[in-house]
């Protein structure tokens, strides 16, 4: 049984009021240690190179948090799930505790290092191989830290939490879009993504080599609907969808999705203790995008913090940008007024309200592989079941 009947289990907990702890005890869970860029960053690039600006935060931290959005995202929701505290960053040194996990994520994050892509394909030369080294060596002196006891003991994980935690991934996206900034064709991005799902499947390896036996692999999201993309990269009607994506965009998303689970499936015959599942992100993003008043949002590819444009997204004026005026700092790229109807918060990334939709779809399996047993079926199951 995939690890997503847990999650399923421990959310039912939590929603009848019942504390949580006990169960993920019985179940052997213990952390979460997540990898990706900005779709599940929660500080790391903040803290190496700078607090993202308000008004990231506004809507639930009600400060910058070290989130591209305007409150937690899909990660956050998993964790408070199974009971435990918002993941902290790596990264960040100030406040951290990572008694439950740690969040290797950061913000333009790629799979393949970016003297591979020859692109500054984001902000952050944090690549996936560079965050499993950071994983091996935490997770080395997590253990030399702990039996040297004092202070720092109780914010770091116990040795036997690195295989009975969730090893979460997000990321792909940059790859992908690292491609367009070289002004290479939608096939020259096609051919290289070989490569990226190959240096993946090395990732996955290496954390399974460590112990990691639970993994939870999110695809990447239909990138033609951002309007990063859009305002970048014009297109003509005919290139558009009904929904104003654009289908270029996407199909090369789908594309690198379905490499992605056939290369999940590999990894399965290849790592028999492992449990992987494959979320399709892709297809909850897209229905909520091209359905969007029908679950309560509107303005579907409209960012809710910007600038100008089609879209309320400037590349050069982003979410928080500020400009001088007459001696005064003036915000610019300001939020909406009621982020929690808008699904894309800066241009490039979802909103709390649209992140916690999302997760609502996902806790349940619906769109998994392998798919798990429904909500009334796991209910009345014990964890030494799965």
């Amino acid at each position: 049984m995939q690890f997503l009947t847990w999650l399923v289990i421990s959310t039912t907990l939590t929603q009848s009021n019942v504390t949580g702890g006990s169960r993920l005890r019985e179940c052997n869970l213990r952390a979460i240690f997540n990898f990706g860029d900005s779709n599940s960053d929660t500080g790391g690039l903040s803290a190496a190179f700078g607090q993202a600006p308000p008004p990231n935060g506004i809507t639930f931290f009600h400060y910058p948090s070290g989130r591209f959005s305007d409150g937690r995202l899909i990660i956050d929701f998993i964790a408070k799930s199974l009971g435990f505290p918002y993941l902290s960053a790596y990264l960040d040194s100030v406040g951290s505790n990572f008694s439950h996990g740690a969040n290797f994520a950061t913000a333009g994050s790629t799979v393949r290092p970016q003297n591979r892509t020859k692109s500054q394909s984001g902000y952050s030369p944090i690549s996936l191989d560079v965050q499993f080294v950071q994983f091996s060596d935490f997770k080395t002196r997590s253990k030399f830290v702990r039996q040297q006891g004092g202070v720092f003991k109780e914010l770091l994980p116990r040795e036997e939490y690195f295989s009975e935690a969730l090893y979460t991934f997000d990321i792909g996206q940059n790859d992908l879009t690292a491609g367009y900034k070289l002004n290479l064709t939608t096939e020259q991005v096609k051919a290289y993504i070989p490569d990226v799902l190959g240096q993946f499947s090395s990732v996955i390896k290496g954390v399974y080599g460590e112990g990691g036996r639970w993994f939870w692999i999110h695809n990447t999201g239909p990138l033609g609907c951002l309007p990063y993309m859009l305002d970048r990269y014009p297109m003509s009607p005919a290139q558009m969808d009904d929904f104003g994506c654009a289908k270029a965009f996407n199909r090369v998303a789908q594309y690198f999705n379905k490499k992605l689970k056939e290369a999940v499936e590999k990894l399965r015959e290849e790592l028999p203790e492992a449990k992987l599942t494959y979320v399709d992100v892709y297809r909850v993003k897209y229905t909520l995008i091209s359905h969007a008043q029908k679950y309560g949002f509107d303005k579907g590819v409209i960012a809710c913090c910007g600038h100008g444009g089609k879209y309320n997204f400037n590349n050069s004026e982003r979410c928080g940008a500020s400009k001088r005026v007459n001696g005064r700092e003036i915000v610019i790229a300001k939020s909406c007024k009621d982020p929690t109807v808008r699904i894309i918060w800066d241009g490039i990334h979802y909103t709390e309200a649209a992140n916690n939709w999302i997760f609502q779809q996902i806790v349940y399996g619906s769109f998994s592989d392998p798919p798990t047993s429904s909500l009334g079926d796991t209910n009345s199951r014990s964890c030494s079941e799965f």
